[in-house]
């Protein structure tokens, strides 16, 4: 197995070899046009094509043969027999499960709980609940009408592919018990109570056999890990050959959706549209859980958020929200979580920044922010 850190023409050009097309049969593999295939050879080493193409070029050389892949491994001059890593590998997996309840069930919901400080400006409760797995769940109730399960596991897995698995797996049974639990605790007709639809990540690496380069891809294969992971097998999704982890943690894995938010000689850091992957090398000076998971909580909240209000809007409704949860929050929380504070650290401004840009939270904010203020109009 053998991975590009960054496409240029000249590797497409050597893929398109080692699948053995033609320049057509190429581009309608990829489902790109003839010129483009063209311009990407024609520029040879110095011309990197762009992100989604970047995307593309991978899956495809993630789907070819084993015989393609390893004519391009010869022509790229990589040695793929690669020893494997092996050694305890420490996680603490925390899982956000955010949910729009509205105003109304939030108020209730929170009316058995306890305040909670949290981020100080997004007001919300907290409670223990029960779950059949996590050491620790906690249901978070926030007053402009989302509610996040945050559950916490701790795991010693013998593989980042067994990690993987058991994430996307897991995801299967968490979605609909974190909606069976809502309709318990809001004791309504079970039709009327939704659920959330889709799960974060958040991995605080505790232990790990890597060193060098290794420890840096580890990292960010546990941001993004479905490279590890066939999602579409018969039975649910199923582990890819080990030898694939051995491979990208030897040769390197890159992505164009992630961002760094590590500091050299003090953590390693990695945000991801689907997760989070932090580890800290300096307990004094590097960030604490309690941080990386306030910042998610403010995150995924509005980002379940403004999903309901363009929700309202693609289902041909005005959208509209409690006048104290209009565009004016919006335009608040906006300015939150995209402005530094005085009493932030670098490091915070970093992962702040991290999260924000792979969530996409502030393109949304504005848009929804936007659509309140015209229906108010």
């Amino acid at each position: 197995m053998v991975t590009v850190q960054r496409w240029s023409g000249q590797e497409a050009r050597l893929l398109r070899d080692a699948l053995r097309m033609s320049l057509r049969d190429f581009a309608a593999y990829l489902g790109v046009s003839d010129r483009t295939v063209s311009n990407w050879e024609g520029g040879g080493a110095g011309y990197l094509p762009r992100a989604e193409s970047q995307a593309v070029l991978d899956t495809a050389l993630s789907h070819a043969s084993d015989d393609a892949k390893s004519r391009f491994a010869a022509a790229l001059g990589v040695n793929t027999s690669v020893a494997p890593f092996t050694g305890r590998i420490g996680v603490d997996s925390h899982k956000f499960l955010p949910v729009f309840i509205g105003v109304e069930r939030a108020r209730r919901l929170r009316a058995h709980m306890a305040p909670d400080k949290g981020a100080g400006w997004l007001e919300f409760s907290s409670a223990r609940v029960d779950h059949p797995e996590a050491q620790q769940c906690l249901l978070h109730v926030f007053a402009c009408g989302v509610a996040v399960f945050r559950l916490v596991q701790s795991h010693e897995p013998s593989s980042l592919t067994e990690l993987a698995v058991w994430r996307y797996r897991s995801y299967a049974a968490d979605l609909p018990w974190a909606r069976g639990t809502l309709r318990t605790l809001l004791d309504e007709e079970h039709a009327r109570v939704p659920g959330p639809e889709y799960v974060l990540s958040l991995y605080w690496l505790t232990a790990g056999p890597w060193t060098g380069d290794a420890y840096d891809t580890a990292l960010r294969l546990l941001s993004t890990p479905s490279v590890l992971v066939d999602r579409g097998a018969p039975g649910g999704p199923a582990p890819l050959d080990g030898s694939i982890e051995d491979a990208l943690l030897a040769t390197g894995f890159d992505h164009p959706d992630i961002v760094s938010f590590g500091v050299r000689g003090v953590s390693t850091g990695y945000a991801g549209w689907s997760g989070v992957a932090y580890a800290s090398h300096s307990r004094e000076r590097g960030l604490a859980i309690d941080e990386l998971v306030t910042c998610e909580l403010a995150v995924q909240t509005l980002w379940c958020f403004t999903h309901q209000i363009h929700q309202m809007i693609e289902d041909g409704q005005d959208p509209s929200m409690p006048q104290q949860y209009g565009w004016r929050f919006l335009r608040a929380a906006y300015s939150r979580l995209t402005t530094a504070r005085a009493q932030e650290t670098a490091q915070h401004v970093l992962m702040r920044e991290a999260i924000m840009k792979t969530s996409g939270l502030a393109e949304r904010l504005r848009a929804a922010q936007d659509a309140l203020r015209s229906s108010v109009g």
